[in-house]
């Protein structure tokens, strides 16, 4: 009993040194000298005080939580949980963020929608960096998933992944394809669909691209803002903006 007890102890102790070398090790940059948290060199803001100081130079760069700032906007946010193409969950809460003149946008746009009876649903707004590169290695495909050596629009807070809902029911309106599936059907050009279904689409579609965003062909739920390329690549965690 001693004997095991002992093995035990050496390891646990073995993998405790082996866990506690990984976090020390976490951040640092590797034997190329790459930094495995910006592996390609990017221009990221990743400091609570460089993006203060982004925002003091230009209120635009300001994060919205959309949760709060647009009334009745529903939020299910995939990647907080397990329901989302890696199968993991990705964010540490789910939460929505935007800059300030696309989140202004969105709250136009559900307004100009609830006249309608109808609302939004939002799957993804703001994303870290880190998910970025994560999101590559489980699926390295640059139709459906950002090139990390480029960062995404969802990086720089510009970009929202949504669908249509019924506001007096709750429930989504009948699109191509579920969120994220990575198929041909998903395309704004693809039209073996029942034309209500086609109808849904061009409705969603109309709705932004009149105010403010553009539509990315390959994904019916995603847009980005107009002048997206002002804004710089954060990877900053949803704990440190909810605290701005």
């Amino acid at each position: 009993m001693t004997k095991i007890r002992l093995t035990l102890i050496r390891t646990t102790s073995f993998a405790a040194l082996l866990l506690l070398a990984a976090l020390a090790s976490f951040g640092c940059k590797n034997d190329s000298g790459k930094d495995p948290k910006n592996p390609y060199g990017l221009e990221i803001i990743n400091t609570s005080e460089a993006y203060l100081q982004s925002v003091a130079e230009d209120s635009c760069n300001v994060m919205v939580d959309l949760e709060t700032y647009i009334p009745g906007v529903v939020l299910e946010i995939r990647y907080a949980g397990t329901n989302n193409f890696t199968g993991k969950q990705i964010y540490t809460a789910p939460k929505a963020y935007l800059r300030k003149p696309a989140a202004d946008s969105l709250a136009k746009i559900q307004s100009l929608l609830a006249k309608e009876g109808l609302g939004i649903k939002v799957f993804d707004a703001y994303r870290p960096y880190a998910g970025t590169l994560y999101f590559y290695e489980v699926y390295p495909d640059t139709t459906f998933v950002a090139a990390p050596w480029k960062g995404s629009i969802h990086n720089r807070g510009v970009a929202i992944d949504l669908t249509l809902i019924n506001l007096a029911t709750g429930e989504e309106l009948e699109m191509p394809t579920p969120f994220d599936e990575f198929s041909e059907r998903a395309s704004h050009s693809f039209m073996d669909l029942d034309s209500a279904v086609i109808a849904n689409r061009e409705k969603l579609r109309r709705v932004m691209t009149e105010n403010g965003f553009t539509m990315y062909e390959h994904e019916w739920w995603h847009y980005n803002i107009k002048d997206r390329s002002r804004y710089s690549l954060m990877d900053i965690s949803f704990e440190e903006l909810s605290k701005k």
